[in-house]
């Protein structure tokens, strides 16, 4: 049986989810220790000395903190922070969010189109007359 899912990706989604878990206990090891030091970077230098060290290999974690990088932008866009500060936008009244910023861009890219259709319209009528 062929799966669509080809192995590359597999094997980064793989690491990644590793990555996060390593995270997470570490999450889970600063809670309980009441660390004044958050989990990620404990982890960092963890990861950074297991790799220096060379117990992890680079192999298995490269194309799993590649996949993260390639999607870190979302973990700082100020839109994402809001969503983990009020998940009640994941409800109903996300949805009804969600439609109305997209039927107001629809409505300000639509005006604006026929504002500028019209702008050219106008000066083609111009250069017409005057020629």
């Amino acid at each position: 049986m062929k799966f669509p899912i080809s192995r590359p990706v597999l094997l980064g989604g793989g690491q990644a989810a590793a990555l996060i878990g390593f995270w997470l206990v570490l999450e889970l090891f600063s809670r309980w220790g009441h660390w004044p030091i958050p989990a990620s970077v404990v982890g960092v230098l963890a990861l950074w000395a297991m790799l220096d060290r060379g117990w992890v290999p680079l192999g298995w974690v490269e194309q799993g903190a590649d996949r993260l990088l390639e999607h870190l932008l979302l973990f700082f866009v100020p839109a994402m922070l809001g969503l983990l500060n009020h998940p009640e936008f994941l409800s109903l009244l996300g949805l009804k969010l969600l439609a109305a910023v997209l039927l107001g861009t629809l409505v300000v890219m639509g005006g604006t189109a026929a504002v500028v259709e019209w702008g050219f319209r106008l000066e083609n009528r111009h250069a017409a007359d005057r020629a």
